[in-house]
């Protein structure tokens, strides 16, 4: 029972939940990414290139014989999660670098003045008793 505890105080850690909705929220934007690059940007280098489907590209290794499929290496697969990889680095790239100046301002706003101790209270109220008497 002893081992169940610890592995529920380290799963409700803040930084361990943090990272979950990390990888979640990573997850479903490397999908967004790959949709876009697939749907909006590689259609239209492609018509610029000359009507290229990236998706398609391929190099045939051997023929297909009968049944056997035939053997490619599908470079446009590989083009296409390059240009994924290269968008998601730099929305990253701009995350990382947006906290960073978020928190560089946060270090540099002055610190709030601190409130006087009850020490000090105690002593500022004798001494305006004391002046009152003279």
């Amino acid at each position: 029972m002893g081992m169940m505890k610890e592995f529920k105080a380290f799963a409700m850690r803040g930084n361990v939940m943090d990272m979950a909705v990390g990888i979640i929220i990573g997850a479903a934007f490397g999908k967004i990414v790959s949709s876009f690059v697939a749907d909006v940007i590689m259609p239209p280098l492609g018509v610029l290139i000359g009507g290229v489907d990236f998706s398609s590209l391929s190099v045939t290794l051997k023929e297909a014989v009968g049944e056997t499929a035939a053997v490619t290496m599908n470079y446009g697969s590989f083009v296409q999660t390059l240009v994924d990889f290269v968008i998601v680095a730099i929305a990253i790239f701009a995350v990382v670098k947006g906290m960073n100046s978020m928190q560089r301002r946060k270090a540099e706003a002055p610190p709030a003045p601190q409130a006087p101790s009850k020490e000090e209270l105690l002593l500022g109220e004798i001494r305006d008793i004391l002046k009152e008497r003279n």
